[in-house]
């Protein structure tokens, strides 16, 4: 059996998808457990692979009570704290970083500046495990309970350095109400009130605010029939380059070459104001990078996107 701990959210599980299945087809006759939050099995169903969650709560200890795993994974961090989680299972070997303090002087080493899907495909790649980086796409759910061909504007994410103002997402909406998309606006329960701010801004009815009224399930079935997505560096935008939805992300903090999607896919665009070196600042509210993300910016990265669509449509009819 193997364990694989991953105690994070939405978009850290889809960046591990292609970790996940090398490990599935490196191991095709053994039993499969993600240690992960108990609210992630929707999007576990859809990455496939994984024969059981193991419920979590970030790095408390595992409820491990059966036999220890042959293998035990570290896809959740550098060690020493989650290394020790798993070595407290009693596994037969463990595959992670590098971490002579947690007593693990095996594995490559952690490298800050790595986009987070390839860091994950290079550890297992060290350990004999070819990992496909691209390997991203989820399985699409049926669109029983959300509407289809919307387009999806996310403004809310848990870091609020990372939040583009709802102003400008309100602007965004507007703008592309008035070029004929049906404009939605998502979110969880605690962003209720951001996005009934953009919608009200915007001129948007009610319905039009989904935000806290969709499951992880429905979130994602929404996403996977939706026309476009723009939202900010979080869990949705995974989403969206897990089932080729044309999407445009808000980098604040973190660039786009650590969160990113593949920047060969030319329907999902990146848009960051900072450098490599980032600007100075203070710690509080919007990061200066996200501040600095005018609108027209990005409508025209949905011009980008949306391009990119039509052109694959074109190459796809010859």
């Amino acid at each position: 059996m193997i364990l694989v701990l991953r105690a994070l959210g939405v978009g850290d599980l889809a960046t591990a998808v292609p970790a996940l299945r090398a490990l599935r087809a490196g191991h095709p006759d053994r039993e499969l457990v993600l240690a992960a939050p108990a609210w992630l099995d929707p999007l576990v169903e859809l990455v496939g692979g994984v024969d059981r969650v193991l419920p979590v709560s970030g790095l408390d200890p595992l409820e491990w009570s059966g036999p220890p795993p042959e293998i035990a994974v570290n896809l959740h961090g550098r060690g020493p704290r989650s290394h020790e989680l798993l070595r407290a299972t009693g596994h037969g070997r463990l595959l992670a970083f590098r971490c002579p303090p947690a007593g693990h002087p095996d594995g490559p080493a952690w490298d800050d500046a790595e986009h987070e899907v390839r860091r994950w495909c290079r550890l297992l790649d060290w350990y004999g495990l070819p990992a496909d980086p691209d390997d991203l796409a989820l399985a699409r759910p049926a669109p029983d309970r959300v509407p289809v061909g919307v387009t999806v504007l996310h403004p809310g994410t848990k870091v609020p350095a990372k939040r583009w103002s709802p102003a400008r997402f309100a602007a965004l909406a507007r703008h592309l109400t008035r070029h004929g998309h049906r404009v939605v606006v998502t979110g969880s329960t605690t962003e209720l009130g951001v996005a009934e701010q953009v919608a009200r801004r915007a001129g948007l009815p009610a319905t039009a605010v989904l935000a806290g009224r969709t499951g992880l399930a429905d979130l994602a079935a929404l996403v996977a029939h939706a026309r476009l997505v723009v939202s900010g560096d979080t869990g949705v935008a995974h989403l969206a380059t897990g089932y080729g939805i044309p999407s445009v992300v808000l980098f604040g903090p973190v660039p786009p070459s650590r969160w990113g999607p593949p920047p060969d896919r030319p329907r999902h665009r990146a848009l960051w104001a900072g450098t490599e070196d980032y600007p100075e600042w203070n710690g509080v509210g919007v990061h200066p990078t996200m501040a600095a993300l005018p609108v027209d910016h990005v409508l025209a990265e949905v011009d980008e996107a949306e391009r990119a669509v039509r052109d694959d449509g074109a190459v796809t009819a010859q």
